[in-house]
């Protein structure tokens, strides 16, 4: 009888002790549990050191906004610049599109940051307010179409009146591999750029031909304005900010991104 009741009883001291896991708290539900998916949005993961160093090692930001006439292929030359691909079937923007690309210009790091705007007269007041801290701009014109040649001199005044007076203005010919539907000569258009104080190429969105030339060429003469002083990086209006490397190693803040108007065409 002792016996039984001392069975029955138990230790009392393993009465008190928790009970072991489940066999079933497999390590799949615990992984589950701290999964990056499942962390709330606004408690993002710490960068690595390797995710510091790259892609974010730029020194400067340079604000280029494209302007210029409906069809004119602005949008086919963003994408063949960030992309590296034609658009063939390219919609008309409405509104404004963002793209970036970080470019190396005397051993400078510089991302890029571009607006392409629309060319519809119904989205200019719009666009006009993202003419306000532009360091450079690409002025575009179709060389099939001589009316988008004809209309530069009203871009051109937007870009001047709304702009800063160190301002980079490059006027760009697109469709160049359309050769044969040429209306607007290379030596008038250059003779434009030259009597408006504008950087020139001719270029081809569809090819690529010069589309790296226009983007680069801008960049270098706004480069070259830094360094000789002529553009004060403190003045809102400049278009630059001076944002140094991260160290090997180091950290770096999240960077807000400008948010995008209109729709994505």
């Amino acid at each position: 009888r002792k016996r039984r009741r001392s069975r029955r009883g138990g230790d009392p001291a393993a009465a008190r002790r928790p009970p072991l896991p489940a066999p079933s708290a497999a390590p799949s539900a615990v992984a589950a549990a701290v999964s990056p998916a499942k962390l709330p949005s606004h408690q993002p993961l710490e960068p690595s050191a390797t995710m510091a160093t790259a892609p974010y090692n730029y020194s400067y930001i340079f604000k280029y906004i494209i302007i210029g006439d409906m069809g004119v292929g602005k949008s086919c030359l963003l994408h063949q610049f960030t992309e590296k691909k034609f658009m063939a079937d390219c919609p008309h923007t409405i509104g404004v599109e963002f793209g970036t690309r970080i470019i190396e210009v005397s051993g400078q790091k510089i991302k890029l940051q571009i607006w392409d705007t629309a060319g519809q007269e119904r989205f200019r007041a719009v666009t006009r307010s993202y003419y306000r801290g532009a360091a450079g701009a690409l002025m575009v014109y179709d060389i099939t179409r001589r009316s988008t040649y004809n209309h530069l001199s009203s871009w051109l005044t937007d870009a001047r009146n709304l702009t800063n007076p160190n301002t980079v203005i490059i006027l760009i010919g697109n469709k160049a591999d359309l050769e044969a539907q040429r209306d607007v000569t290379y030596e008038e258009a250059k003779q434009f750029a030259e009597e408006n104080g504008l950087l020139f190429l001719e270029a081809s969105a569809k090819t690529g031909e010069n589309v790296e030339d226009a983007f680069l060429e801008a960049a270098k003469k706004i480069y070259q304005n830094i360094q000789d002083g002529s553009l004060d990086l403190n003045a809102a209006e400049s278009g630059v900010q001076h944002k140094p490397s991260a160290p090997q190693g180091g950290r770096l803040t999240s960077e807000p991104q400008p948010q995008r108007e209109g729709c994505g065409c």
